[in-house]
């Protein structure tokens, strides 16, 4: 009897096999592709962001193309925590000679401590010394105790550490390779990762990493004729690659923002410039910038300096306020004491008074490997009937998803 209900049993599978196979054959499956993107936008008058837009007020284009906006919130409707990363210039002829201001260092203190529980920061310093070392003060945290003694030891570190970290700081250091490699002589070899850069002029850029973190470039023009070299050298790319790499690998749900405090001086190719921005639009990475004054000597040099280090393919001044307005980022100048709390607030406030715009990608479109280049167009009349004079920022460009088509791609 038992055999014959296991016989009946095994028979009513099998005979139900060919309806489900059938009913899978026929299930629709749709594949969508949404590139997201947000967007401030500000009264130019009176340099405030305006809340009462609404979708028909917007444009997004696409390489030229107009896009439907199939999605749409306002400012605080679909907010992602804060991943905050501050990045000081510690250099003593650079904004290291402020940063080491206890009261300056208060006013960015104060301001950290308003935001939300939700939101974290972390904070990486430039190190001052021969090295250049890069290092996190602290790494992502919402203890506004942590951030407050990360800040408070930034005026120590004006002085020489021979070498040695500060209490509490970890250096930044790559992953370790597998397999150390070794040189012709034998002897081991640090180099943990080469990049290779190509630029839309020829010329090719060669980034070695080594294992404490250390990053030498060398230039070599189209011609193959001109090599330039930079050492261990205070590196914009690095440090950028570093707090995106950090933030992607632990922070993926939030709406990472950098913040960079410096005098403005960056030395760093223009190949390397734009790598560093591919990383931002593929990392939907808001870059920010807190500058403050040049040395007065240096205000002399840079201007005269510049024909000579453009020849050279390198971008001595300005790289990051053209990373912050490539990435929908805030540029803002600070000169007295009270401007550094205020700046980093209006770089707080920007990066939360936003509207969250997306568009669908039809499934035949190929992802072609390029940048495509995004414009966010507004358009709004006052009370009076009258065209309001509207500031825009928003990341200007985005990348398709490498495998085409794949399930649920977000472009954010």
């Amino acid at each position: 009897m038992h055999r014959i209900l296991f016989l009946l049993i095994v028979l009513a599978a099998l005979a139900s096999f060919p309806v489900r196979a059938q009913e899978v054959e026929d299930t629709i499956k749709i594949k969508t592709r949404v590139v997201f993107l947000d967007a401030l936008v500000k009264d130019k008058k009176t340099n405030l962001p305006i809340s009462e837009l609404t979708t028909a007020n917007f444009e997004v284009l696409d390489n030229g193309k107009t896009r439907n906006i199939t999605y749409f919130s306002r400012e605080g409707q679909a907010r992602k925590p804060l991943a905050l990363i501050l990045i000081l210039d510690l250099r003593e002829d650079g904004a290291g000679r402020f940063m080491k201001r206890p009261e300056i260092l208060k006013s960015m203190e104060d301001e950290l401590a308003k935001l939300p529980p939700g939101d974290e920061v972390a904070i990486m310093a430039m190190d001052t010394n021969e090295n250049e070392e890069r290092f996190w003060l602290t790494e992502f945290t919402n203890d506004r105790t942590k951030l407050a003694a990360a800040l408070a030891r930034v005026p120590a570190l004006s002085v020489s550490h021979e070498g040695q970290l500060p209490e509490g700081a970890v250096q930044v250091k790559e992953k370790p390779a597998d397999t150390a490699a070794t040189t012709a002589e034998g002897k081991p070899d640090d180099i943990i990762e080469t990049e290779t850069i190509r630029g839309k002029n020829g010329a090719t850029i060669i980034r070695k990493t080594h294992r404490d973190g250390s990053v030498n470039v060398t230039r070599t023009n189209k011609d193959g004729k001109m090599t330039i070299e930079l050492g261990d050298v205070y590196d914009m790319a690095a440090a950028v690659k570093d707090a995106t790499r950090k933030a992607a690998e632990t922070r993926p749900n939030s709406q990472v923002s950098v913040v960079w405090v410096s005098d403005g001086i960056a030395p760093i190719f223009f190949e390397d410039r734009d790598a560093t921005e591919q990383i931002l639009i593929r990392d939907n990475v808001i870059f920010n910038s807190l500058t403050v004054d040049m040395r007065t000597l240096f205000k002399f040099l840079v201007p005269m300096a510049k024909p000579l280090t453009s020849w050279m393919g390198l971008s001595l001044y300005g790289s990051a306020k053209y990373l912050a307005q490539r990435s929908g980022g805030e540029a803002v100048k600070v000169a007295r004491v009270k401007d550094y709390g205020a700046g980093l607030s209006r770089i707080i406030g920007n990066l939360t008074a936003r509207y969250s715009l997306g568009f669908a990608l039809a499934e035949d479109e190929v992802d072609d490997g390029r940048m495509h280049n995004l414009e966010v167009r507004v358009k709004a009349q006052d009370e009076k009937g009258k065209t309001r004079k509207l500031q825009v920022s928003a990341r200007q460009g985005y990348y398709m998803s490498s495998t085409v088509p794949k399930e649920a791609v977000s472009q954010n």
